[in-house]
């Protein structure tokens, strides 16, 4: 058994632990929560009973093997690089770092200290996807994706209401290209590879945080756009176009009803069966690799957790989003 604990005591976390009830060898042990009483709480309704509030003592516990870490996005890195350098694995939430350099000195820290690192970001584990990539040649040539995920957040009213949350504060590395564009991203580059150039563009908040924005991705013989937002919501679905046929996917982070459309009007069902919590996958792939004895995913490699920070920090840069990090790079 993978003995974990875990960092955050959000939606996110009691979400990841309904996944990980499914997944053979992962075994819960320790919650983290910078209060004693939100601890407890958490870890009683979760069956377990050792609770820390000191990130340094649960770093050199001997009781994990493993950590799970949903903290906000600005303390990542350093979250990371103290459990790895007690001799944890760790599994980051999404995404993995501010930026590129503070990723890079994680992946350092996993080298050095043997042990698995592996960015949480579920959808190029998910059965959903596979089949995409699986059936990619049926549609010929591609001509364009057009990624989209609009996803309107319940901390917005709070926001339009006078109460700024975490999710749009740029201070915490937060904001609508990090948790949401990042969805987008991800299986443009992980289907077609990086591009030649991008240009992005968006819209900032009061905050500094950004609300919605587009990328368009250049690439030799096509091209792709990423559409995010925090701030509406879309019916539209995502769509991979080929010279032959179109792939229609309705979630592109979560992909559970995927089509071909080909051009004499016929349609092919390449939907895959797979779990309804998605996590599974991710999960099963990170305690799997530790079982295993490897220290990199080759499904979520170092490289491609890179080339996504460095799409998104050149996004970042051309609308205008900064980050504290920022400042140390």
């Amino acid at each position: 058994m993978i003995r974990f604990g875990v960092i955050g005591t959000n939606w996110i976390t009691d979400r990841f632990l309904d996944a990980a009830g499914g997944v053979d060898g992962f075994e819960l042990k320790a919650v983290y929560s910078r209060t004693e009483e939100r601890a407890k709480e958490f870890a009683g309704k979760h069956g377990v009973k050792q609770t820390f509030t000191d990130l340094e003592e649960m770093a050199k516990s001997s009781s994990i093997d493993a950590v799970y870490i949903a903290s906000p996005n600005i303390l990542h890195a350093e979250q990371s690089i103290l459990f790895m350098n007690g001799g944890k694995h760790v599994l980051c939430e999404k995404p993995a770092a501010s930026n590129t350099k503070e990723l890079q000195k994680m992946i350092e820290a996993a080298k050095e200290n043997d042990v698995l690192l592996m960015e949480a970001l579920k959808t190029t584990f998910i059965p959903g996807f596979q089949a995409i990539r699986d059936n990619l040649p049926k549609i010929g040539k591609v001509r364009r994706f057009v990624s989209v995920k609009n996803q309107y957040s319940s901390r917005y009213d709070a926001y339009r209401n006078g109460t700024v949350l975490n999710a749009f504060k740029p201070q915490l590395a937060n904001g609508s290209l990090m948790d949401i564009g990042i969805y987008c991203v991800v299986p443009i580059i992980t289907l077609f590879g990086l591009p030649e150039s991008i240009f992005a563009q968006g819209m900032l908040l009061e905050t500094g945080a950004d609300g919605e924005g587009t990328i368009l991705f250049k690439y030799e013989e096509m091209e792709a756009v990423a559409m995010y937002s925090k701030i509406t919501n879309s019916a539209i679905p995502s769509e991979i176009q080929g010279e032959d046929g179109s792939i229609v996917i309705d979630s592109i982070s979560d992909p559970q009803k995927v089509e071909i459309h080909y051009r004499d009007g016929s349609i092919e069902d390449i939907s895959a069966a797979q779990k309804g919590n998605t996590m599974f996958y991710e999960i099963s792939e990170f305690v799997d690799s530790i079982v295993k004895g490897e220290r990199e995913s080759a499904k979520q490699s170092f490289q491609q957790s890179l080339n996504t920070m460095e799409i998104l920090e050149e996004a970042r840069r051309q609308i205008g989003i900064k980050f504290p990090s920022d400042d140390s790079q």
